[in-house]
């Protein structure tokens, strides 16, 4: 089947559970490797475009030889544009901060993300956000300051960064909305990962810095591929089963980012992140259950860098 075309639908849950559990798996193998190579000195522009230039190869080489080059054609080239951009941002904002912040820590403040769509979707999406969603999104936001602890000597500048990346990742997903329906999710996958690719270019090859030892070459290699591979088990996911039984199981990526912290990086989440990441956790999750009752667009599943 072509990819600029729609793949029908399919009742398949437990095929969808399985591919979206793997694709957090993914995620979080993505966001170790990044932190990896941050602590071995590879410069943040670097690990972005590595992660990008996979990407955007394994993308073309499963679909050009099908599609030509149908793949890059866009009906709103200037709004996928931008939506490469805010995925940019949002990339090198979570990618930055994780050279400071535990992978415990940048993970539960990139769940923001859904309390943030919620709100930015009354401006720029025209929807109208009752009082039960308002309510969840501020007690999301105060899980977070759970979290980060502000005005305590344990509160990381770094942490308004990864809420600087939800934002970024907030407007990624409403431009994913208002794409719905005009291009095909291959087209919106190839534009946002060569926007990306294109953004960081200039910056990344001043300063170039190869890996000095074998655990941060496989690093370099994982970055991209366990990146490609993750957002494409996602979009397929969500052809084999629906939003409402998907949608518990992309909080797994906060549990493989947890072992990962302690096991990879010697960081055990503290006390504070058991505190603050339920209250975003049911935050969302309450979001995403109005939104599904009231038949709007899901937005649960953080962008994912």
């Amino acid at each position: 089947m072509s990819a600029t075309t729609t793949a029908p639908i399919e009742d398949r849950r437990n095929l969808g559970i399985g591919l979206l559990v793997a694709s957090a798996l993914f995620f979080a193998t993505l966001d170790t490797s990044a932190k990896w190579m941050a602590q071995s000195g590879i410069p943040t522009f670097e690990v972005v475009f590595i992660r990008y230039a996979v990407h955007v190869a394994l993308i073309v080489a499963m679909f050009l030889p099908v599609n030509g080059f149908n793949l890059f054609r866009s009906r709103d080239w200037k709004l996928e544009v931008l939506r490469g951009l805010c995925l940019c941002g949002v990339t090198l904002a979570n990618f930055y901060a994780m050279r400071f912040l535990p992978l415990t820590v940048t993970g539960a403040l990139l769940f923001t993300m859904p309390l943030m769509v919620c709100l930015l979707a009354v401006p720029m999406l025209g929807e109208h956000v009752g009082w039960h969603r308002g309510l969840a999104a501020v007690a999301g936001f105060v899980g977070v300051l759970v979290i980060v602890r502000p005005g305590t000597e344990a509160f990381q500048p770094a942490s308004l960064l990864c809420l600087v990346g939800a934002l970024f990742g907030a407007f990624y997903a409403i431009l994913t909305r208002k794409l719905a329906g005009v291009d095909s999710a291959a087209t919106q996958t190839i534009y946002g990962g060569v926007v990306a690719l294109v953004a960081v270019a200039p910056f990344t090859f001043q300063g170039w810095v190869w890996p000095s030892d074998s655990p941060t070459w496989l690093a370099f290699v994982l970055a991209g591929v366990a990146g490609g591979l993750a957002q494409q088990m996602h979009a397929v996911a969500h052809r084999y089963a629906t939003p409402t039984i998907l949608a518990p199981f992309s909080y797994l990526q906060l549990i493989y980012l947890a072992v990962s912290s302690w096991l990879v990086f010697g960081q055990p989440p503290d006390i504070w992140f058991y505190a603050g990441a339920p209250i975003i956790i049911l935050s969302s999750f309450y979001i995403f259950l109005r939104e599904q009752k009231e038949r709007r667009p899901p937005s649960l599943s953080p962008v994912e860098d």
